[in-house]
């Protein structure tokens, strides 16, 4: 390492004297100007002979160097982020709050994720088992239709019956809730997630109040996973619903004039 590190420090020096010290006095008015001069520099210290060897450091470079270098890369190079995740039942895995499909086979399974700016890569036991285009859309779903399971290879474990009669054990209206989640979904297994932390609710809160706060998300149409946390925690599932009322009626007052004075003709103009 100390010898690499002192024939770094000796090219350096190398190229402040031969170079640099050169073109200390010398004005330039652009980059241009400055690089072309470099180069002219470069190309007579490279040819330059060795003192204490034969050759130069060009001939150095075509006999040694240049048979060793390989073609670049047909495409640059991109960083990426590594992730080890776990499958969810959906077969899919969570990055950046999207959700990318990997073969069902592999659910509840460990894999890495390989994330950079333009693809996102699943690896499992170093075999890579899915690639997609990035996306940035948040709390959505990129599924690869080869992903999902055949109808006659479906888990029998993960169902959307089964899902919606395992929520069904809180009550009739959380039920409900999770089959309208599903339903919403263009694949089913897309709102298995949501679904499950319905469920988990049941675990955090009594299921009474679960069911109760399913039963106003279904009066109000907003059935939803975070719909119902969100009654759940700000109590509102103790609160009854406002039953619907009709609109006040109009005001009457003379100098209220409305629409008819104005078509009249009547109204001052400006």
């Amino acid at each position: 390492m100390t010898l690499a590190k002192a024939k770094v420090e000796a090219g350096v020096l190398l190229v402040e004297r031969w170079i640099l010290a050169a073109l200390r006095k010398r004005r330039f008015f652009s980059l241009g100007e400055v690089n072309e001069a470099i180069a002219e520099l470069l190309v007579r210290l490279n040819e330059r002979p060795f003192r204490k060897r034969d050759g130069s450091r060009k001939t150095l470079y075509e006999t040694l160097d240049r048979p060793a270098l390989k073609p670049l890369p047909a495409e640059r190079y991109q960083y990426g982020e590594w992730k080890t995740v776990r499958v969810n039942i959906d077969y899919h895995v969570e990055i950046d709050q999207h959700w990318y499909s990997v073969p069902y086979l592999l659910t509840q399974q460990e894999v890495e994720v390989r994330a950079t700016a333009s693809t996102v890569e699943v690896f499992h036991k170093g075999v890579r088992v899915a690639s997609h285009a990035r996306s940035r859309a948040p709390h959505r779903h990129t599924t690869i239709h080869e992903h999902r399971p055949k109808a006659h290879q479906r888990h029998l474990e993960w169902t959307p019956s089964r899902i919606v009669e395992w929520s069904g054990k809180i009550g009739p209206a959380t039920a409900q809730v999770v089959d309208r989640i599903l339903a919403s979904n263009r694949h089913p297994e897309q709102g298995y997630r949501s679904c499950l932390g319905v469920i988990r609710l049941g675990n955090k809160y009594p299921h009474a109040r679960v069911e109760a706060a399913a039963r106003r998300a279904v009066a109000l149409q907003v059935c939803s996973y975070q719909s119902l946390k969100a009654i759940l925690e700000n109590n509102l599932d103790g609160q009854a619903l406002e039953a619907a009322t009709d609109p006040p009626p109009p005001i009457d007052h003379p100098n209220l004039r409305g629409a008819d004075y104005y078509d009249s003709g009547d109204a001052p103009t400006l």
